[in-house]
């Protein structure tokens, strides 16, 4: 029988992004580039939806919860990182490690939840434009916006009370540059067989629960697509819903390769974890502003108002 070193972990040590040892610099030029993209960017797009009475729409509204979604989502794990990259510490605490997991599922559940909505959302209006107002009422929107908001606060509560009530006695060397499930578990000096399941079911059921709804939504949409019988019509309609599949396809990838493939190498998942946690957030501004008008007729005013505010 294996005995164990009772002795409670305090801290761990995040070793970083495997095989990149030498490449400080680069990297963290590379992320603050990334991170700094992030910011303004979707701090723009919060202001053009709420300074713009014509983006006061059930669509616009959700992209508004994504923007505020992806100003926080990299703040999880990049300050932490670059500070490592620049030669600082590499440890986090044990309360730090539990904030990362918690915040890190909390953030990217609600990311999930939210493309779901809005898929409905765009399924409401292409295929019930008549009844759209009604359908997707103000009241509607606020109990979907709640309701994703809080059931993410509860499905990441649940993973992390399931990861963090298992005693951790060393080693704390954690492999990857933030604290997440697959490098966090392996730690524990305990049988995890009843918490690995939980916690991969629980995150591959919710993941594929809103795969199938944004699936069945967009199946429906592009029927409803084919019955228009002009051409403009239809690229439209295509239209209006691309920037929203191209950011569902971003958002999913990075899921399925790090929790429902059977195999990985740390190298692969770190990589993986920079798309999904730095890159996509920084693009999301740019999916949603540079292929729709009023974005952009909405962001030019408002940033001419504040040109013209500053220089009375």
């Amino acid at each position: 029988m294996r005995m164990w070193n009772h002795t409670s972990v305090t801290y761990f040590l995040l070793m970083g992004i495997p095989h990149t040892s030498g490449m400080e610099n680069v990297l963290f030029v590379l992320f603050l580039a990334f991170y700094l993209l992030t910011l303004p960017g979707n701090l723009l797009i919060l202001l053009a939806i709420l300074t713009s009475a014509s983006l006061h729409t059930p669509m616009y509204f959700f992209l508004g919860n994504l923007s505020v979604l992806d100003i926080f989502f990299p703040s999880v794990s990049s300050p932490k990182m670059m500070l490592y990259l620049m030669g600082q510490s590499h440890t986090i605490s044990y309360q730090g490690c539990a904030s990362q997991l918690f915040f890190y599922h909390f953030l990217g559940c609600t990311e999930g939840f939210l493309y779901t909505v809005m898929a409905y959302d765009r399924f409401a209006a292409i295929c019930h434009p008549l009844r759209y107002k009604v359908i997707m009422s103000h009241r509607v929107c606020i109990v979907m916006t709640l309701g994703t908001w809080l059931g993410s606060c509860l499905h990441a509560s649940v993973l992390t009370f399931l990861i963090f009530r298992l005693p951790y006695c060393g080693p704390n060397e954690v492999h990857s540059f933030f604290c997440d499930i697959p490098v966090v578990l392996p730690l524990a000096c305990a049988d995890t067989s009843l918490e690995q399941t939980v916690s991969f079911t629980n995150v591959g059921m919710v993941a594929l629960m809103c795969f199938l709804l944004v699936l069945t939504s967009y199946s429906r949409i592009t029927l409803s697509i084919l019955k228009i019988r002009s051409s403009e019509g239809r690229r439209r309609a295509f239209s209006t819903c691309s920037a929203h599949l191209t950011s569902i396809l971003l958002f999913y990838g990075p899921v399925v390769l790090i929790y429902l493939r059977p195999a990985s190498s740390p190298w692969q998942d770190s990589v993986v974890q920079v798309l999904n946690n730095i890159v996509t957030p920084s693009l999301n501004p740019l999916i949603y502003s540079l292929r729709n008008k009023e974005v952009k007729l909405a962001l030019r005013k408002a940033l001419s108002q504040g040109v013209h505010t500053c220089w009375r």
